[in-house]
């Protein structure tokens, strides 16, 4: 995706409501994996017809959160899509200034927490299908830690940029052609503060 942001920071409440969409958000990062795809495509994944796919396809269009791609066939009814950035980020203090703004924001959040936990609980329902290799190499862990928000704020800084290398990585070997052994992997991280 040369010349695409890297992640498209979300601040109008239009946007968010148009992206917390349990199909929208599926069908984005259907496509975020698939780099380009047709509405056919995307709905066979999403298991929804091809019409239902195509008219939410259109409303993550209008709010810029993808755009048509170029064709990847002939067929010149087929409309090809692509993610309009690498990524989006939706911080608490764009929707803080309003009531309805933070609500939006809650709910948004918690979609996307529940959708995380059923990709999750699928890789649980399926890992005795996955070479020990992978069994090996997924993770799951707790860190109880003892930070300042400064220092939180540092912390998520370093891991993000840790999992950009890793993913420019992936997506030049991708790109190179070297695609034997290499899988889509979901990196869950979750960094909040708690009292007990």
């Amino acid at each position: 995706m040369a010349g695409s942001e890297r992640d498209r920071r979300i601040t109008d409440l239009g946007t968010l409501k148009a992206l917390a969409h349990p199909l929208r958000m599926n069908l984005l990062r259907g496509l975020t994996i698939a780099r380009v795809a047709t509405a056919s495509q995307l709905a066979e994944q999403v298991d929804e017809a091809v019409s239902l796919v195509s008219y939410h396809l259109r409303k993550l269009a209008e709010h810029g959160l993808i755009e048509e791609a170029e064709p990847q066939s002939a067929d010149g009814r087929e409309r090809w899509w692509r993610p309009a950035s690498d990524g989006v980020s939706i911080r608490d203090e764009d929707f803080r200034d309003a009531p309805e703004k933070a609500a939006a924001h809650t709910a948004a959040s918690r979609l996307f927490a529940e959708q995380r936990t059923d990709m999750y609980r699928r890789w649980l329902d399926e890992r005795a299908h996955w070479g020990p290799e992978w069994n090996r190499a997924a993770e799951s862990s707790e860190s109880n830690l003892r930070l300042t928000a400064d220092e939180l704020t540092e912390l998520n800084k370093e891991l993000l940029a840790l999992l950009r290398r890793y993913d420019e990585q992936g997506r030049a070997a991708d790109a190179a052609g070297d695609t034997e052994g290499r899988e889509n992997v979901a990196l869950h991280t979750y960094a909040f503060p708690f009292r007990t």
